[in-house]
């Protein structure tokens, strides 16, 4: 049979079946989620026949067409959920954090069953009932596709592209005015601080960790939309070199520093950080920097790359100077996120625990001279960004998709979620070159 005739005959099965199933798909499928929550499903089953099973008071998940449980059955797990429900197979109705906290909470108070040979049996023949037998719809077109050697300079620049090329106009639409794609620093005593006010806090923040004072030089590595870099130029008066892979981000850096007047003071390049070198920008690197900024960047430079990176940063810096990253964290398993941020948001992403980044930050030559922790920082941040999210979803639907959108609601609401259980951390690491001795 052939691969379209295939699909043709499982589409078939999507019409109202006699037999079996006819009382209810949900009642099939039910036990089955039960079983693997030890008998306690977290979530109230609904499926495309209108059939309902599980707690009433839980969340209740939509299974809206057999395609949702096909991808399901082809990549069981994050990733087969994860496509059911950015193609809008699955819909969860209500706020979508407190449905992946109680899910969670689940999991941690009644654990999981992986399932046996009788549970793949049962789970087989309520495939055959409900027709979901057949070739597995198409992943997403909106999945990474990256090719090449892990963190080559190539499959770097693509991997960064996937995810903050998708538009200008959709970061625009999520971020602030400063255009910082960061955790921000709410100050605790402000409680009607905005958006806009913790990210500026958070780039003075920096700003005075680096003891930057006007005529200073200030490389800025992985700038983003240039909220550091402009920043630091327009309230410090430092001269400051930026480097990014995203050529949308150098032409927002280069249009925005023109509008304000700040070119004289900012230089933004479409480069690899490994490929900074004397002559890179208009005024030669010389002896180094007075100080350079990362932030959010290492978590893109990869597991065995990360001791090189740190040593190229300590290269960079004059022998005095400072280093400031701010980077995310995470514990255990899954280092790059788990396979829905690999595959959707941040292929070939790499975290770590704190103590090992700042162990190569160390063994690189710099001396660490303090971490500030501010995990619950990006509780409020990711929550400020999807609030957004929510206010403006339909006109993200309209400039990015409706898959786009669904991405970045799950990516939002899950993040903030991780943050919050304390499962991801994010810190800002201040260190120096030493000086000279002779």
């Amino acid at each position: 049979m052939t691969t379209t005739t295939a699909r043709s005959a499982t589409a078939a099965t999507d019409r109202p079946r006699s037999g079996p199933g006819a009382r209810g798909a949900a009642h099939l499928l039910g036990p089955l989620v039960a079983a693997f929550f030890n008998g306690v499903p977290p979530v109230r089953l609904r499926t495309w026949d209108g059939s309902e099973y599980g707690p009433a008071n839980a969340p209740r998940v939509t299974v809206r067409d057999r395609d949702a449980l096909r991808h399901v059955l082809a990549r069981p797990g994050e990733l087969g959920l994860s496509r059911a429900y950015v193609t809008g197979g699955l819909q969860v109705e209500g706020d979508l954090t407190d449905a992946l906290r109680r899910v969670w909470a689940s999991v941690r108070e009644h654990g999981t069953s992986l399932p046996g040979p009788a549970d793949w049996a049962r789970a087989a023949h309520v495939a055959l009932v409900l027709g979901l037998v057949g070739p597995p719809p198409p992943a997403p077109s909106i999945e990474a596709r990256l090719g090449g050697r892990l963190h080559s300079r190539e499959r770097d620049a693509a991997a960064v592209s996937h995810h903050y090329d998708a538009g200008n106009d959709l970061y625009e639409l999520l971020l602030d005015e400063t255009m910082a794609y960061s955790c921000a620093y709410w100050d605790p005593e402000r409680p009607e601080q905005t958006l806009a006010q913790a990210q500026r806090a958070k780039l003075e923040l920096i700003c005075a960790d680096l003891g930057l004072r006007a005529g200073d030089r200030l490389l800025d590595v992985g700038c983003g939309w240039g909220s550091l870099t402009l920043h630091a130029a327009r309230e410090h008066g430092a001269r400051v070199d930026a480097v990014t892979l995203s050529a949308r981000q150098r032409d927002h850096v280069a249009e925005r520093a023109v509008a304000e007047g700040l070119d004289h003071l900012v230089d933004v390049r479409l480069l690899h950080y490994r490929d900074i070198a004397d002559d890179t920008f208009d005024e030669p690197v010389g002896h180094g920097f007075d100080a350079v900024a990362t932030v959010e960047m290492g978590e893109h430079v990869g597991r065995d790359a990360y001791g090189p990176f740190a040593r190229r940063l300590h290269d960079l810096l004059r022998p005095g100077g400072s280093l400031l990253i701010q980077q995310m964290s995470r514990r255990g398993s899954h280092p790059g996120g788990g396979p829905f941020i690999e595959r959707y948001i941040a292929p070939d992403m790499h975290m770590r625990p704190l103590g090992e980044t700042v162990t190569l930050i160390e063994d690189a030559g710099l001396e660490v001279r303090g971490v500030r922790a501010l995990r619950e920082n990006y509780v409020r941040t990711a929550r400020a960004w999807s609030d957004e999210l929510e206010r403006r979803f339909d006109e993200l639907v309209r400039i990015a998709g409706p898959q786009t959108a669904r991405v970045w609601r799950l990516y939002l609401a899950g993040g903030a979620l991780a943050f919050e259980e304390g499962r991801m951390g994010v810190d800002q690491i201040l260190a120096h070159r030493p000086e000279e001795t002779t």
